[in-house]
């Protein structure tokens, strides 16, 4: 609801300079909130600690109004990252738990569908909202609908078997408690994948203002019912084909889509690279998931599960910072295709990446 309102926003509390921060304060907190989940998640419980990322959810969502000067907001935007440091996380790890291992790829695709609703209906009715009402309306509205996310999360059975009670001795953290190294290969891709995507929560505002698009959040709309259609359409198909070759196709389509972007001069260039870019993450997201279930072990899959996010918020960290930066000091065009330009240069490298490892565990196939 928020993202594509939040740089005009900003920018009116008179912080322009720090549009790129947006994204990457609260992917800061989200990525070094990760580990912490991911070890809670294998020790408290999956339900506690999807709680309490909807929880910081509600709790931001609700102050934003009474935070109104630049350091405030970048404040709340740090705090909030520990909603989805922590509740993606246990969610991945529940549905792992509750499926069976040949239908991993499509029940990750079913979440991702649900996820992907959100994303679609939230920009929308969020810019919406901020037009036809203001912008603290939208604010308690996203407020609302995270309170509503606790309620579901209180009546769904612990599917973690040995859960402990919370302590603070369990925030101590070990070496290999921060990173699983057999989630190394799906942290790679994801990373050099998710930079395009702090790249676009950035600057597509901005290239909806010049093509003067209104709604600042309709692309994300397009591009997240382009992900639900491939969802639906292909739920099942790297369980049938291998997530490996999926992942190079929907990689392709990426580095497509933001050569599309850099040559956006009309609506229908723009809108034919938001389905493109709808139909790689709707590939990448449950196939990326999947991958990482299969490598994790049963009794660290929370913190499998974190790794791979830790990539995610990365990326889209570093992309966001990298695009602001470039938004705020190379003039016009210029700085958006060299944006768009680096996102698709990565893009290629997860391709080459991809075809390395394939090529790998065929001649040398990784144990069960």
């Amino acid at each position: 609801m928020m993202i594509p309102e939040l740089p005009e926003y900003l920018t009116q509390l008179g912080g322009r300079e720090y549009v790129g921060l947006i994204i990457a304060l609260f992917t800061l907190t989200a990525g070094v909130s990760r580990p912490f989940s991911g070890k809670l998640t294998d020790t408290v419980g999956r339900v506690p600690v999807m709680a309490f990322g909807s929880l910081v959810c509600f709790i931001c969502g609700f102050l934003y109004p009474y935070l109104i000067t630049v350091w405030g907001f970048l404040t709340l935007r740090l705090i909030h990252g520990f909603s989805t440091g922590t509740k993606p996380t246990a969610t991945s790890a529940y549905v792992a738990d509750v499926v069976p291992a040949t239908r991993r790829g499509e029940a990750m695709g079913m979440l991702g569908l649900f996820t992907a609703m959100g994303m679609s209906l939230g920009p929308a009715i969020g810019s919406w909202l901020a037009d036809s009402y203001s912008m603290n309306v939208m604010f308690w509205t996203s407020s609302a609908f995270a309170l509503l996310s606790i309620g579901i999360l209180l009546r769904m059975p612990e599917t973690l078997v040995n859960t402990q009670p919370f302590r603070f001795s369990l925030l101590r953290l070990k070496k290999n408690e921060i990173f699983d190294k057999q989630a190394l290969p799906p942290f790679i891709v994801l990373l050099l994948q998710s930079f395009s995507s702090g790249v676009i929560l950035t600057v597509i505002s901005t290239v909806s203002s010049s093509l003067g698009i209104t709604n600042k959040g309709l692309f994300f709309t397009v591009y997240t019912v382009a992900s639900l259609a491939v969802r639906l359409a292909f739920s099942r198909s790297s369980d049938r084909h291998g997530r490996v070759p999926v992942l190079l196709i929907s990689t392709v389509v990426l580095a497509i889509s933001m050569g599309m972007l850099m040559l956006t001069n009309s609506t229908v260039w723009f809108w034919t690279a938001a389905i493109f870019y709808g139909m790689s993450w709707g590939m990448n997201s449950p196939t990326v998931q999947a991958w990482t279930a299969d490598l994790s072990d049963e009794q660290t899959r929370g913190r499998a599960m974190a790794t791979m996010y830790i990539a995610l918020e990365a990326g889209i960290g570093i992309g966001a910072v990298v695009a602001g930066w470039l938004l705020n000091h190379v003039a016009g065009k210029a700085g958006l295709d060299a944006s768009f330009g680096m996102a698709g240069m990565l893009a290629v490298v997860a391709v080459i990446y991809l075809v390395f490892f394939q090529r790998k565990t065929v001649r040398q196939p990784i144990a069960d």
